[in-house]
């Protein structure tokens, strides 16, 4: 936590999707605050051209709750219910894990409903921008944007700013304008979805479906 930053990016991230199991919910003292946490699983498919099948792909979201909507939309959820969050990135002191804080929440009875992954996020380009080929041979930018945002604690009662930086993955023709024109300390504006490394923290990055360049 900083108590200043130059800046106040865009953090939304709404996602609709089935719980994993029924939400953790505990009980803080001092004073008295609802806290949750829950998976929520959203699934993409998409026609994979040269199986000529199409596949499914299921991310695991890990989201916490806290305050008033604990108890007015999430104290009898259970396993397979439909959950709809929004909310933003945070870096969890708990395990070092990113995760979502969820500001909203509203649950639905089981059963099947097209998921929903959106992200909308604006921050600072912080690292050297490369354009990669994939194992695939498809072409990527990976770079890291920083972003510097406002939230509010129910815990603390109190408006504080945050820093977090993800990795967004961009692709294409995007990637390649983004290559040639972007460079450290440009405002980056992304609209895409939540995704995570295949790597022991599954580390969250935004695949990237649209990107806005703002030069500094």
């Amino acid at each position: 936590m900083t108590n200043h930053i130059s800046q106040n990016h865009l953090c939304s991230v709404t996602l609709l999707g089935n719980l994993v199991a029924k939400p953790n919910i505990r009980y803080q003292a001092n004073p008295v605050v609802a806290v949750a946490e829950l998976i929520l699983a959203t699934h993409s498919k998409w026609f994979d051209k040269a199986s000529k099948q199409f596949k499914e792909w299921t991310s695991y979201h890990t989201v916490k709750v806290i305050g008033d909507i604990v108890d007015r939309s999430l104290i009898h959820s259970q396993k397979g219910d439909v959950i709809l969050v929004q909310g933003y990135l945070l870096n969890s002191k708990k395990a070092n894990r990113e995760i979502l804080h969820a500001t909203y929440a509203q649950t639905f009875t089981k059963g099947y409903a097209q998921s929903i992954n959106q992200v909308h996020i604006s921050g600072e380009i912080t690292d050297d921008i490369n354009l990669v080929l994939t194992e695939h041979n498809k072409e990527l930018v990976a770079l890291n944007l920083t972003i510097n945002h406002l939230v509010y604690s129910p815990i603390t009662q109190k408006t504080q700013s945050i820093s977090i930086e993800r990795s967004v993955h961009i692709w294409g023709k995007q990637a390649h304008y983004v290559k040639d024109k972007a460079q450290k300390g440009d405002q980056l504006i992304v609209d895409g979805k939540l995704s995570y490394l295949n790597n022991s923290n599954k580390s969250q990055f935004i695949d990237a479906h649209q990107v806005i360049l703002l030069k500094h």
